[in-house]
């Protein structure tokens, strides 16, 4: 049963890689993956866990008097395992919703053409890297996810062919998980450590900012060199902006951008999920909608209003974020993950290696429990664990702003590049934009790879000068 769960994980996972050959939408094997491997964890949750390799189960089962029952493992699985994963994956499924409708929001009201009449080049390099880095400083600001959402929204207004905006969304990706990782509000990982205290603010900033930029910036010198030519902008119709006035887009416009920087400020203000502060910031949007409209007739009212605009959201990418993260989460709760972590370390056994491995795994797998497999092996070092250890040397790297824990930030946050659905970014402009895997990987993983490592060698002679 164990090893069966990694073989359907497997087929899914390919299934989703050739969805354009197969003509089959991602998120339907991606849901049925999800299924099954939680009704093969159940069936065989006796054989499973006493394999030992699930933490959580070993922790559970300390407190249990009759031992290995099969209510004891359905509640484990069902009451408990399950319901937690649920409810974290359900914080990033309203986060999204809440993001995309902004954004969508201010999409109809063309609030977005305040930004694009103020880009005025045609040039594909130098609008390439006008929106790499507007995106790379917006993601530290924001957080990748929400950047790439509203990028891949400005992107459409700038650019008519798809595989030309393929290439750019692409690099928006690269550009907003490099941008995440050196900020501690940026990526969902880098969150954690922050949160967990493995880093601090400044140090994370100073120590990772280089690399990052680094990562993002080699790819673009190599596009420099290899694309050529003008980009095509999109025709709009006149007709379509009748319905906005000029002081409508940008009061939608300031409000919407407004209320997405609102979300790390509530977060820092509340101690509360990410996914409230959006919300809210949902709500606002919503009732000033509602406000600006009232008098309007009902063609304008039924375009506008954002009960109405509920309807563009792209489910099917919604669909899929909850198959691939329930998916991955069976495999955390039957112990996968943790095995894979101690192969890693027992295989390994070198703190830049261990890093850079879990870099490559974060583009195959969700690299929020990979990040919480590493946290959770390795204690933060104390001086006086320290001063008793075996090996002094190799546990210094585990204090607080250690070299594991600043290079774990920037391999966790970077890696996910290297797949297009090694992210959360990347899953959101594949989503939008329907970028192909297959093409993604022939295009763009090369890229990305060469990024990810000139990175991590910056970070590597930066921690030999500095440490």
């Amino acid at each position: 049963m164990f090893q069966l769960m990694i073989l359907i994980f497997v087929l899914g996972y390919l299934a989703i890689a050739l969805e354009h050959p197969l003509k089959v939408d991602k998120a339907a094997p991606a849901l049925l993956i999800s299924t099954l491997l939680w009704v093969i964890y159940i069936l065989g949750a006796e054989k499973i866990l006493s394999l030992g390799y699930s933490s959580t189960w070993n922790e559970f089962a300390l407190h249990l008097s009759a031992g290995m029952t099969k209510e004891n493992t359905h509640h484990f699985i069902v009451e408990k395992e399950l319901l937690h994963h649920l409810g974290k994956i359900s914080e990033i499924l309203f986060f999204l919703l809440g993001a995309m409708t902004i954004v969508e929001i201010v999409d109809q009201h063309h609030g977005f053409k305040v930004i694009t009449d103020k880009i005025h080049t045609t040039q594909k390099v130098k609008l390439l890297w006008i929106l790499s880095f507007l995106t790379f400083f917006m993601s530290a600001v924001l957080d990748n996810l929400t950047t790439t959402i509203v990028m891949v929204a400005l992107l459409r207004k700038l650019v008519a062919d798809k595989q030309t905006r393929w290439f750019f969304a692409s690099m928006i990706v690269l550009a907003a998980n490099a941008g995440g990782a050196w900020s501690p509000i940026g990526d969902v990982t880098t969150i954690m450590l922050w949160i967990g205290g493995q880093v601090t603010t400044v140090q994370i900033i100073t120590r990772l900012i280089l690399p990052s930029l680094v990562c993002v910036t080699v790819p673009l010198i190599i596009l420099s060199i290899t694309m050529k030519g003008q980009v095509k902008r999109p025709s709009v119709e006149e007709a379509d902006h009748e319905n906005s006035s000029k002081g409508v887009q940008q009061l939608i416009l300031a409000l919407g951008v407004g209320g997405l920087l609102f979300v790390p400020v509530f977060k820092t203000a509340t101690h509360l999920p990410p996914y409230l502060g959006m919300l809210f910031s949902l709500a606002i949007l919503w009732i000033v909608t509602e406000i600006v409209h009232r008098n309007h007739d009902h063609d304008i009212k039924d375009k506008l209003r954002p009960s109405a605009i509920f309807r563009k959201i792209d489910t099917p990418t919604v669909l899929f974020f909850l198959g691939i993260l329930l998916a991955v989460a069976s495999l955390q709760s039957a112990g996968h993950l943790s095995l894979l972590a101690q192969k890693l370390d027992s295989g390994l056994g070198n703190i830049f290696l261990i890093d850079i491995a879990i870099g490559f795994l974060s583009s195959i797998v969700d690299n929020v429990p990979l990040v919480a497999g590493a946290m959770g092996m390795y204690p933060i070092a104390s001086p006086e664990m320290i001063q008793v250890a075996a090996d002094p040397g190799y546990l210094s790297a585990f204090v607080q702003d250690g070299l594991f824990w600043e290079f774990l930030a920037y391999t966790a946050g970077t890696g996910g590049s290297m797949l297009i659905i090694g992210s959360a970014a990347g899953v959101a402009a594949m989503g939008l934009e329907k970028i192909d895997f297959i093409w993604y990987l022939k295009k763009i993983s090369w890229l990305a790879m060469i990024g990810y490592l000139a990175g991590a060698g910056v970070y590597y002679l930066q921690s030999l000068i500095l440490h």
